[in-house]
């Protein structure tokens, strides 16, 4: 899957500029990505984590 994909799957999935932590975790899995990188896009996208499963954000 091309970054440009993976950023729209992102971008789509962010309600008011938020993803949720389980949310950001199933799109890595679907997307079969890391972490790592949909957080990096979310820090780049200025999308905010919410109801982080840790309570971290």
């Amino acid at each position: 899957m091309s970054s440009e994909q993976v950023r729209e799957a992102v971008t789509k999935a962010a309600v008011e500029n938020r993803l949720t932590c389980a949310q950001a975790h199933a799109l890595a899995e679907e997307l079969q990505v890391s972490l790592g990188e949909i957080g990096a896009l979310c820090n780049e996208l200025r999308i905010k984590i919410a109801a982080c499963q840790l309570g971290c954000f």
